[in-house]
């Protein structure tokens, strides 16, 4: 059963059926997915690996790199479907499967998980996550773009319509040559801070491709049509489904070729306004915050659209002047209306995926975690701390001994390389910035930058990282105070060590006219 047909059974099933589905009861042990449920001396659920967060989010960050890493080159003892999958270059299968059986792609896969890598690239310096992120960039460059003569050119398709190739030629909902201008903005935007960390402009032409189509389609939307489409025919233009609210990655694309300077600037900047007043005006007011999913047809609302513009609105507090009311106001609505209550007993409410598809998610739940762990941080208000670190306590019970991660919806075995990679480490990784007490005791971690890292390598005594903006500020986790910090324009003044109880601490840094910094210990 894949998870159209899971989404149309849950959302005809009764409340009963779910909290039954959801329980985490097995015989006479209490047991979520993979492993037995440990808590605190409260009864509050804590990590399966680890009492100590910061131990146990780092470890299953590894586990799941390895297992993706890892990950076989086919999906069935089909010999001619071997011989198709060489012709094309023995492609790995995770270019192209949605999940371990359904061989279509998900919607914004390639976006997330260059999300994701860019920022465990950061925070273990290791080239292979470089690798595979070009990896991923080149496949779906080079086979995923609509048409440069169509009416919508140079954007790339959300799905292998086939589900056989490393082909992508549609959307799985809406079939053969229709695109999601959104996901589009999202790739755009990842395809940016590639060509920031590699220098190769071949990731930027593309982007900018991509801009340049986008801004020059964004028209003043209303309560019914987003500035622009959700489900669009690359070839002639029409248009099957006209609304949605994820466009933050649309945002960061244009503000990024802007402040590169980069592109059509003028559009960019007019597209820009268009969409960000067309967000403060409906969604952040109607709470109207669908769709976002490429396998569902009908009308949804989403925790990841919420949950994403809120993120937005608190890293650019500049853009939206109501920014705390606002974040807190998405953020009570998806735990209003997604919330799962039967976790309470563990000290915590789950996240759902989505008003269609009520079922607890460990991407939703932890990305909702990363938000109030933001929020918190930004704000001061820490009333909901606690209970975001319960939160991504929980979702570490979905990824097993060797890295599978399994969307749990406890009905059959699921492994989404969406929800359990691509928007899933990228919450850890944001968390530990937010709260840099969550990151491994007794390592050394780049867990933030308002730039992009370019490089970073963690020694003994020394950690040395480049950025592409020779002005920003970073966040550390360290074994111990600096004895020094070397960085072009840096003074004692631009530097402050906090220390942790839990040993070691943090290192927060304000750059002003150099890139590389070095650090000794």
């Amino acid at each position: 059963m894949n998870r159209s047909t899971t989404k149309v059974i849950a959302g005809l099933a009764v409340l009963s059926f779910l909290l039954s589905a959801q329980s985490p009861e097995v015989g006479n042990r209490k047991h979520l997915i993979y492993h037995d449920i440990q808590t605190d001396e409260r009864g509050n659920i804590v990590p399966w690996y680890d009492k100590d967060p910061g131990i146990a989010y780092d470890h299953i960050l590894h586990l799941i790199w390895n297992y993706w890493k890892n990950v076989p080159l086919y999906s069935n003892n089909d010999p001619e479907f071997h011989k198709r999958y060489k012709a094309y270059g023995g492609v790995k299968k995770y270019f192209v499967a949605r999940t371990l059986d359904d061989m279509g792609v998900g919607g914004d896969q390639f976006a997330m998980i260059l999300s994701s890598w860019a920022l465990y690239y950061q925070y273990t310096g290791d080239p292979e996550v470089l690798v595979d992120m070009r990896n991923q960039a080149d496949t779906y460059l080079t086979n995923g773009l609509s048409a440069a003569n169509g009416e919508w050119p140079n954007i790339p398709y959300p799905c292998n319509t086939s589900k056989l190739l490393a082909v992508y030629d549609g959307d799985l909902v809406a079939g053969k040559n229709y695109t999601q201008p959104d996901k589009a903005g999202s790739f755009g935007a990842e395809l940016v801070t590639l060509y920031k960390i590699t220098g190769e402009r071949r990731y930027l032409d593309a982007a900018r491709n991509i801009a340049d189509t986008l801004a020059a389609k964004t028209k003043p939307g209303d309560n019914e049509h987003s500035p622009l489409p959700f489900r669009v025919r690359a070839d002639n233009g029409a248009i099957k489904d006209a609304y949605t609210t994820n466009w933050t990655g649309t945002l960061r694309l244009f503000e990024d070729l802007i402040a590169l300077q980069e592109g059509n600037v003028a559009q960019y900047r007019k597209a820009d306004r268009i969409i960000g007043d067309w967000l403060k005006q409906y969604p952040l007011k109607t709470n109207k915050w669908g769709p976002f999913f490429e396998d569902v047809g009908q009308w949804s609302d989403t925790e990841i659209n919420a949950g994403t513009l809120a993120w937005y609105a608190l890293e650019h507090p500049q853009w939206d002047m109501n920014w705390r009311k606002d974040v807190r106001s998405a953020q009570d609505w998806v735990t209003k209306t997604l919330g799962i209550d039967y976790w309470k007993q563990y000290g915590l409410t789950v996240i759902g995926e989505q008003t269609v598809y009520h079922m607890q998610g460990q991407s939703h739940s932890s990305r909702h975690a990363s938000v109030e762990l933001l929020y918190a941080e930004k704000t001061g208000d820490d009333s909901r701390k606690a209970e975001a670190i319960r939160l991504l306590n929980w979702a570490t019970y979905m990824v097993d001994f060797d890295g599978k991660n399994w969307y749990p919806n406890f009905e059959n075995c699921e492994i989404w390389w969406t929800d359990g990679y691509g928007d899933y480490v990228r919450h850890y990784l944001r968390a530990m910035g937010a709260a840099p007490e969550l990151a491994p005791p007794g390592q050394n971690h780049l867990l933030r930058t308002s730039s992009v890292t370019k490089s970073v390598t963690y020694a003994a005594n020394r950690i040395v990282y480049e950025t592409f903006d020779d002005t920003g500020t970073e966040v550390l986790r360290l074994t111990s105070k600096p004895r020094s910090i070397r960085c072009q324009g840096l003074n004692e003044n631009d530097w402050k060590w906090q220390p942790l109880p839990q040993g070691g601490g943090v290192l927060r840094i304000s750059r002003s006219g150099g890139s590389k910094v070095e650090i000794q210990l």
